[in-house]
C-alpha cells in the first residue's frame, strides 16, 4: 500500500506560495560552472550554488504583500532587516508541514533554478521521518515536476566526501543533517579541535579541505524543521550561520521566535478547515480510594543530603487531599499526614537509597518502595480499566469503518519497558503486566456478540512493542535521543505503510513515551497514556502522534468528520487533561481560547471597520467582555437566542455565532460519551414524496468542458492589460575582504549598494516556456501576447514577464473552463445513488453536534455550523416544507476540482410540489468565498441543471 498525496490542498498551496513569492522577480538561474567574485574563495571546487540577485527592498516588498494576503500583521522594514533572509511558517501538527517544505524545494527549483537545499533537524526521530517522507513522495514529485532528476541523502560524517558531489553536481540536491553533526566547532583552538565535529576538520579525501567549505560554497537554502529545538542556543545559531545560507526557512507548530512570518495555520484554523482529527478525551480516574495508607515514591535526591520526594494523603478540614512532600530518614508519615489513622503504625522511614537505577525507601514495618512505585492506591485497577476501554474503543472503531478499507491502530504510551516485557535469568522474553492485561481483555471482548462481525485474530499477533534494544536483543528504557534509539526510529518509520495494510495483523502498539516524536501514523485512532511517572511529555506531543487524517487501502485521505476522531484514554480527569492542553496551545501557539480578536469577523463583512463594529456590539450586549473573552450569556442553544445586532448585520448573524463558537475550547476537544446513532424516521423515509425527490436527484453525471478560444483570448488580454508594470531586476552589489584563518576562509563585508538594471542577455523562447505551463496552442499564445500590447516589457525582465503571464493565463483558462462545463445524466442503474445507503448511515453514523427534527429522513440533523443548524431548525417549523434532508457525505458530484457534496434536498408544497436543492453559505458574494469553493458550487449548479432540479445558494431558510 502506498500513501497518495494531493498536490492541490489549499492550505498547503497557500503555504508554498507564500515562500515562493518572496522571490517574485528573481530571474531563472543559469547554473553553469563559473567563478564569480562573490564566490571566488570557493571557485576551486567548481561549485554550482544558489544565487539570489533580488535586492532586500524587493524581497521586503514581496513579504509585505504575502503577509497582507495571509491576514498577518505586516512587519516594519527595520524588523525585516534585523532578521533578514529568515522566514517562518507555522503549521499545526498533522497538517503536512514536511510535505510543504519538500514541495517548496521543487517549486524553487522549477521557477528560479535553485539547486542546493539542506534540511536541518533536531533529532534522530525527525531525521528518520523526513527521510521516510522523501522516499514515499519521490514518485509523486517526479510526476508533478516532469521527472526532474534529484538526489537526497542523510549526511554521515564517515562519508563526508559525499559533500563534494553535493557542491558540484548540477542536479537538484537535498541533504538532511542533524544539528548535532555540526554544532561543535573548536577549529580556532588547537587544544580543543579534536572535539570538533568531522565536518569542521580538514579531510585528505577532500584535498585537505574541510567538508563544511563545500556546503558554504553553494550558499544553500536551509530549511529548519522544529527550529525551537534546533537553534535554541547561541552555539546552534552559530552552527546554522556556518552553513553560509542564502536564505533560511523555519517550519514548526510551536515556534519560540517568529522571524518574518509568511504563513500561519494555528490549531483553531486547522480544526475549522477539518485538517486534523477531532480530539475526544475518555478519562479514567479513581474516587474515594482512601481506605488504605497511600504512598508513592516520586524522586530521590542526594545533592544536599539524601532525601526523597513522596506523595501521601493529608487529613484536612475539608477531607483527604494528596500532597507531595520532601522527607529525610526518620520521617514519620503519621505526623506528616496530620495524624491520619491509616499511617499510625510502622510508616517511619528507616532508609533512603539514592544509588542510580536502584532508588528506594524502606519503612519500619511495611517493606520497601522503589522509584515510581506506590502502595495503597488503585493505580493497577485504573490501568486495567484504561487498557480494556482502549481495546473496546478500538473494536468499536473497526465496526464503524468496516468495509471502508481503513486499518485502525491504537497506541499505548508507557514509560517502563518492564511493564510490557520482562526477561528471565536466561534472557528469554516474558510478558509484562500490561501485555498480560491486554491479552486477557482482548480475548474477552472479541468474543462478545457485537464484535462477531470482526476477524478474530490470534491475540499474540495483534499487539507488539516499539522499543530500543541492546546487542542481545533485550528491550530497554531510553530517553529517546541516544544512538541506541536509531534502529527503533528506523523500524517505526519504515513499517509505516505495512502497518496501514489490512493484511498486517498488528493493530495495537506499545511504545516508550521517550519515542513520542518518532511515532507518527495517520491511522492511530486511540491513544492510551499508561505512564506511571508524572510525565513531562506535553499533551500536544502525545496527541500529535494521531492527529493526521487517516488513509484507506488505496492510500487516499479520508475526510469524513464522523470517522476522523482521536480518542485519548487518559489517566487523569477530562478537566485536568483539557486544562493542560489548553495551556500548551496558548503558550506554544499564542492561541487564546475563549478570547475573540477585534477583527475576527473581517472575512464575512465588507471592511475591517465592520468587524470592529460587530465586536463592539457584542461587548455592549454582554456576550464578550472588554478583553474579548466570551461570556456565559453566549448560549446559542437557548430558545430564541439572538445576538441583538443592528439590522445591517442580521444576514451574517449565524456566521458570527459560528466564529464565536470556534474560539471556545470545547469546539476542539470533547468529553467521551457513549456513541449515538441516527435513527431513520420511517414516516418520512417511506413517504412517496421522498421517493419522488430521490428519483429526481439520484442520478450521477459525467461532464465535458467546452469554451470559446476567442473568449479565452479576450479575457486574458483584459487581465494582462491590468497587470502591474514589469520592473527591472534589482541587483545587490557587495564587496568583501577575504581572509584565511584557522576556522576557515572568512569574509568581511566592506561595501554594499543596489542597482536597478535592464536585462541585456538573450531572450528565451517565451512561447515554448508559457506553452509548457499553460497547455495552450502556440497560435493562441501568440494572439494573446500580440494583442495585449505589453510585449516591450518582456525585454526589461523576461522571467518576471513570463511568470506573470502564466499566472494570468492559467487563471482565465481555469475560469472559462468552469464557465463552460456541461454535465450529462448517466442513466445506467449502477450510476445512481441508492436510497438504501441511508439505512447504512443509520448503522455507521456517530455524531455530536445535532438538532432534533421531525421532517427529515433521520430523527436528527448533524450540522457543521450555526448556519446549518439555524437553517434546519427554521425549515422544520415551516408549514410549506413537506420534508428535507441533509445530503450525506457519500452524495458526491464529480468536478474538475475534486468532488462536491451539496447541502440540502427539499420538498416544498405551494400550489404544486417543488423539488429543490439548496447550498447554505454565509454570503452570496462569491468574492468572499474561496475560489475553489465557488467553482465547485458552480459545477454543482450545472450538474442539477442537467437533471432538471432547481438549485440555488441561500443564506437563510426564509429564502427557500
Amino acid at each position: 500500500m502506498k500513501i497518495k498525496f494531493d498536490s492541490n490542498q489549499e492550505h498547503q498551496q497557500t503555504a508554498v506560495s507564500a515562500l515562493i513569492d518572496l522571490f517574485e522577480g528573481q530571474p531563472l538561474v543559469n547554473n553553469d560552472y563559473s567563478l564569480s567574485l562573490e564566490n571566488l574563495k570557493f571557485g576551486l571546487f567548481g561549485s554550482m550554488g544558489n544565487g539570489i540577485v533580488l535586492s532586500t527592498e524587493t524581497i521586503y516588498k514581496n513579504l509585505i504583500a504575502i503577509q497582507e494576503r495571509n491576514d498577518l500583521e505586516p512587519i516594519s522594514q527595520a524588523e525585516f532587516e534585523k532578521n533578514e533572509m529568515n522566514f517562518s511558517v507555522e503549521m499545526e501538527t498533522g497538517t503536512g508541514k514536511t510535505y510543504v517544505y519538500l514541495k517548496t524545494i521543487f517549486e524553487l527549483n522549477q521557477k528560479y533554478g535553485f539547486l542546493k537545499f539542506i534540511i536541518v533537524v533536531p533529532s534522530v526521530a525527525i531525521r528518520e521521518g523526513t527521510l521516510k517522507n522523501l522516499q514515499i513522495t519521490k514518485e509523486h514529485f517526479k510526476t508533478l515536476y516532469n521527472n526532474i532528476p534529484f538526489e537526497y541523502f542523510v549526511y554521515d560524517g564517515k562519508k563526508a566526501n559525499k559533500l563534494r558531489s553535493f557542491a558540484t553536481n548540477n542536479q537538484l540536491q537535498i541533504m538532511i543533517i542533524n544539528i548535532d553533526s555540526f554544532r561543535k566547532d573548536f577549529s580556532d583552538n588547537e587544544d580543543q579541535n579534536k572535539k570538533s565535529n568531522i565536518i569542521f576538520k580538514e579531510n585528505d579525501k577532500l584535498s585537505g579541505h574541510k567538508p563544511i567549505e563545500f556546503i558554504q560554497s553553494v550558499n544553500p537554502f536551509v530549511i529548519i524543521d522544529e527550529p525551537q529545538s534546533v537553534d535554541n542556543t547561541p552555539k546552534s545559531q552559530e552552527a546554522i550561520k556556518s552553513l553560509n545560507p542564502c536564505c533560511i526557512f523555519r517550519f514548526s507548530a510551536t515556534h519560540k521566535n517568529l522571524y518574518n512570518l509568511v504563513y500561519k495555520l494555528d490549531p483553531i484554523k486547522a480544526y475549522q478547515l477539518r485538517l486534523v482529527k477531532q480530539i475526544i478525551v475518555a478519562s479514567v480516574t479513581g474516587e474515594n480510594a482512601q481506605n488504605d495508607a497511600y504512598v508513592k515514591l516520586l524522586e530521590v535526591n542526594n545533592k544536599k543530603g539524601i532525601k526523597a520526594k513522596i506523595r501521601i494523603q493529608i487529613q484536612e478540614k475539608n477531607g483527604i487531599k494528596e500532597k507531595d512532600l520532601w522527607v529525610k530518614q526518620g520521617a514519620d508519615l503519621y505526623e506528616l499526614s496530620n495524624n491520619r489513622i491509616n499511617y499510625k503504625n510502622g510508616f517511619e522511614i528507616t532508609e533512603i537509597n539514592a544509588e542510580p537505577s536502584n532508588e528506594y525507601i524502606d519503612f519500619a514495618m511495611h517493606g520497601r518502595l522503589t522509584l515510581n512505585a506506590e502502595r495503597g492506591g488503585i493505580k493497577d485497577d485504573l490501568t486495567e480499566i484504561q487498557i480494556r476501554n482502549t481495546i473496546k474503543k478500538h473494536l468499536d472503531k473497526e465496526i464503524q469503518v468496516k468495509d471502508q478499507g481503513i486499518k485502525v491502530l491504537s497506541l499505548f504510551f508507557i514509560d517502563r519497558v518492564s511493564n510490557y516485557r520482562i526477561y528471565d535469568e536466561e534472557g528469554k522474553s516474558q510478558k509484562g503486566k500490561f501485555a498480560i492485561l491486554f491479552e486477557k481483555h482482548y480475548n474477552e471482548l472479541i468474543k462478545l456478540s457485537q464484535y462477531q462481525c470482526l476477524e478474530n485474530q490470534a491475540v499474540e499477533q495483534v499487539h507488539d512493542g516499539y522499543f530500543s534494544q541492546d546487542k542481545k536483543g533485550i528491550l530497554k528504557d531510553t530517553i529517546g535521543t541516544t544512538l541506541a534509539d536509531d534502529d527503533t526510529y528506523s523500524k517505526i518509520m519504515r513499517n509505516k505503510e505495512q502497518l496501514l495494510s489490512l493484511e498486517e495483523p498488528l493493530k495495537f502498539i506499545f511504545s516508550h513515551s521517550a519515542l513520542r516524536e518518532g511515532w507518527d501514523n495517520p491511522n492511530v485512532f486511540q491513544i492510551c497514556t499508561l505512564n506511571e511517572t508524572n510525565s513531562v511529555i506535553k499533551k500536544r506531543q502525545e496527541i500529535g502522534r494521531g492527529l493526521r487524517l487517516p488513509v484507506n487501502q488505496n492510500g487516499e485521505r479520508m475526510f469524513d468528520d464522523n470517522i476522523n476522531k482521536l480518542t485519548v484514554i487518559a489517566n487523569e480527569s477530562y478537566d485536568e487533561f483539557a486544562f493542560k492542553l489548553q495551556n500548551e496551545y496558548e503558550q506554544d501557539c499564542g492561541v487564546i481560547f475563549g478570547k475573540v480578536p477585534l477583527f475576527a469577523f473581517k472575512n464575512i463583512v465588507q471592511t475591517k471597520e465592520d468587524s470592529e463594529n460587530i465586536w463592539k456590539e457584542l461587548q455592549k450586549n454582554g456576550f464578550i467582555d472588554q478583553t474579548g473573552k466570551i461570556q456565559n450569556t453566549f448560549n446559542p442553544s437557548a430558545k430564541d437566542f439572538s445576538l441583538k445586532l443592528p439590522e445591517i448585520y442580521a444576514p451574517v448573524e449565524a456566521e458570527i455565532i459560528s466564529i464565536l463558537q470556534d474560539y471556545k475550547f470545547d469546539k476542539h476537544i470533547k468529553k467521551d460519551e457513549e456513541p449515538k446513532r441516527l435513527k431513520i424516521n420511517k414516516q418520512i423515509f417511506l413517504d412517496p414524496e421522498f421517493e419522488n425527490l430521490w428519483n429526481k436527484i439520484k442520478y450521477k453525471t459525467t461532464y465535458q468542458v467546452e469554451y470559446s478560444t476567442e473568449k479565452l483570448i479576450e479575457k486574458c488580454i483584459e487581465s494582462i492589460e491590468k497587470m502591474d508594470k514589469i520592473e527591472p531586476v534589482m541587483i545587490n552589489y557587495k564587496e568583501a575582504e577575504v581572509s584565511l584563518e584557522s576556522k576557515g576562509i572568512l569574509t568581511q563585508e566592506i561595501k554594499s549598494n543596489t542597482h536597478k538594471i535592464n536585462y541585456i542577455g538573450g531572450l528565451p523562447d517565451i512561447i515554448s516556456y508559457i506553452q509548457k505551463q499553460t497547455e495552450l496552442t502556440r497560435k493562441t499564445l501568440i494572439e494573446i501576447i500580440k494583442r495585449s500590447n505589453r510585449i516591450l516589457e518582456f525585454a526589461i525582465n523576461p522571467q518576471r514577464f513570463m511568470d506573470e503571464l502564466i499566472i494570468v493565463i492559467n487563471k482565465e483558462r481555469h475560469r472559462v473552463m468552469i464557465d463552460g462545463i456541461q454535465y450529462e445524466k448517466l442513466t445506467v442503474g449502477e450510476h445512481e445513488w441508492s436510497m438504501q445507503l441511508f439505512r447504512d448511515d443509520e448503522i455507521k453514523h456517530y455524531f455530536e453536534q445535532c438538532l432534533e427534527v421531525k421532517k427529515s429522513v433521520f430523527d436528527r440533523i448533524i450540522y457543521q455550523s450555526e448556519i446549518e443548524r439555524k437553517f434546519a431548525q427554521d425549515l422544520d417549523k415551516r408549514d410549506d416544507i413537506k420534508l428535507f434532508v441533509k445530503l450525506p457525505s457519500w452524495f458526491k458530484i464529480e468536478t474538475p476540482l475534486g468532488t462536491y457534496n451539496p447541502d440540502w434536498a427539499i420538498v416544498k408544497h405551494e400550489d404544486q410540489t417543488i423539488y429543490l436543492v439548496r447550498e447554505t453559505k454565509s454570503t452570496k458574494n462569491f468574492d468572499k468565498l474561496r475560489n475553489y469553493e465557488t467553482d465547485k458550487i458552480h459545477c454543482g449548479k450545472k450538474h442539477f441543471e442537467s437533471l432538471g432540479v432547481d438549485f440555488n445558494i441561500v443564506i437563510s431558510a426564509s429564502e427557500v
